[in-house]
C-alpha cells in the first residue's frame, strides 16, 4: 500500500513529503534513540520504495551520523533542532520520526525494539511485542 506522508520540523521552516510503502513502525529504546529524542524511546516509521522530497528548508538540514554506528544517523532542522525524515542507504528506505508528521501515521506501532536497553523509567503500559534488539524476519510484526 503506497502512501504519501507530509511532515515538518518544530519551527515549520523544513517541510517534506515521503511517498512509499510503510513497512514498520517501531518504538526504539536503544541508548542512541533515547539520547537523540530526549525521551524513553524514539518512534519511527520505515518506508520502503520511498521518494523523499523537501518542499521547503532543505538548506537548513543538518545530519549527524554516529561514527561507530552501522546506520544510525539523525537529520534535523538547523533552526529548531527537530528531527525530520531521512534516507537510510543501508536500508534503501526512509526513516520518518513519527512526531514530525503533520498527518496521522498510516499504521499503529507494531513493536518495541531494543527493549533490554530501555531506561527503567521508560513507558511500559501497552501490549506491544518486545524484542531485545531487531526482531528476526520470522518474528517481525511488519512482515
Amino acid at each position: 500500500m503506497k502512501v504519501t506522508l507530509n511532515g515538518s520540523c518544530l519551527c515549520g521552516e523544513v517541510c517534506y513529503a515521503v511517498t512509499g510503502e510503510p513497512q514498520r513502525f517501531y518504538h526504539c529504546h536503544c541508548t542512541r534513540c533515547r539520547k537523540s529524542s530526549g525521551a524513553g524511546h524514539a518512534s519511527n516509521l520505515i518506508i520502503t520504495g520511498a521518494q523523499l522530497i523537501f518542499s521547503r528548508g532543505e538548506s537548513l538540514l543538518k545530519r549527524y551520523k554516529v561514527v561507530k554506528a552501522k546506520r544510525f544517523a539523525r537529520q534535523f532542522c538547523n533552526n529548531c533542532g527537530a528531527a525530520v525524515a531521512r534516507f537510510v542507504p543501508e536500508l534503501d528506505a526512509v526513516v520518518v520520526p513519527a512526531g514530525s508528521l503533520d498527518c496521522e501515521a498510516p499504521t499503529k506501532p507494531q513493536a518495541r525494539i531494543f527493549w533490554d536497553s530501555r531506561a527503567e523509567w521508560s513507558c511500559d503500559g501497552d501490549k506491544l511485542p518486545r524484542y531485545a534488539e531487531y526482531p528476526s524476519i520470522a518474528q517481525d510484526p511488519g512482515r
